[in-house]
């Protein structure tokens, strides 16, 4: 999804309206995904391999029927038994590494990789993607400790909302869900700038009630979204 300039320009002149009245710091963040997941087809994969051959040979599935499926093998002695078994189990070693190549490719593809994946995964790959970028832009090194990141992914259309000890000590952390509802809200009806802007606007009103601005308010931290991976 593209953010156009004026959608850059919304959120930017959001957070500076939101800033004026609080002492804290709003940064906002958007990754077009929090990981690749690269684990998910793999786990998928081993599983169907040791699996469906498996499960194929409990529901009738007869050994000997995969040589004939895949090369033809017949027994044309009683001492050829021995290496009838050995080619069966040759060939079952080849289904296995096809059934795992194909569903490596299937589970591969992008949307159906993520809809794989746990939700619990999913979620914590998002809070971790998120705490990187928190400490990364400096948001733990503001005077009194009051940033506040407004981070979303868009291919798990997820949200998160860290805020630094200055404002956890200070606010409840269920005002924050307010927040993450709001940008969620936002990623699910494709309204990503609208999303940001609500979400901002409601952690002004928080922030305003908690952190109220000092005499000495300098602005810390850019007003400007950060857009990951080349979005927008």
């Amino acid at each position: 999804m593209k953010m156009t300039p004026e959608d850059q320009d919304r959120i930017a002149k959001a957070v500076a309206r939101a800033e004026s009245t609080t002492a804290g710091e709003i940064y906002c963040v958007l990754a077009p995904q929090a990981s690749d997941y690269r684990e998910t087809p793999l786990a998928w994969a081993a599983g169907a391999a040791l699996l469906l051959p498996a499960g194929a040979l409990l529901a009738g599935l007869q050994p000997s029927l995969l040589s004939q499926l895949f090369g033809g093998w017949t027994v044309g002695h009683p001492a050829a038994a021995d290496q009838t078994i050995l080619s069966a189990l040759t060939l079952y070693v080849i289904l296995q590494i096809a059934v795992f190549v194909l569903t490596v490719l299937v589970t591969g593809i992008g949307p159906i990789r993520r809809w794989l994946t746990p939700s619990g995964l999913r979620a914590a790959r998002v809070r971790r993607a998120a705490l990187d970028q928190f400490l990364s832009h400096g948001l733990h090194l503001t005077q009194d400790r009051t940033g506040v990141m407004i981070f979303a992914s868009l291919a798990e259309r997820r949200a998160e909302i860290i805020a630094d000890e200055g404002i956890y000590r200070a606010a409840p952390k269920a005002v924050w869900d307010e927040v993450s509802a709001l940008l969620v809200a936002g990623l699910e009806n494709d309204a990503v700038a609208d999303g940001f802007v609500a979400a901002v606007t409601r952690s002004g009103e928080i922030l305003a009630q908690y952190v109220p601005p000092r005499s000495d308010n300098p602005n810390e931290l850019s007003d400007r979204l950060v857009m990951l991976g080349g979005e927008g």
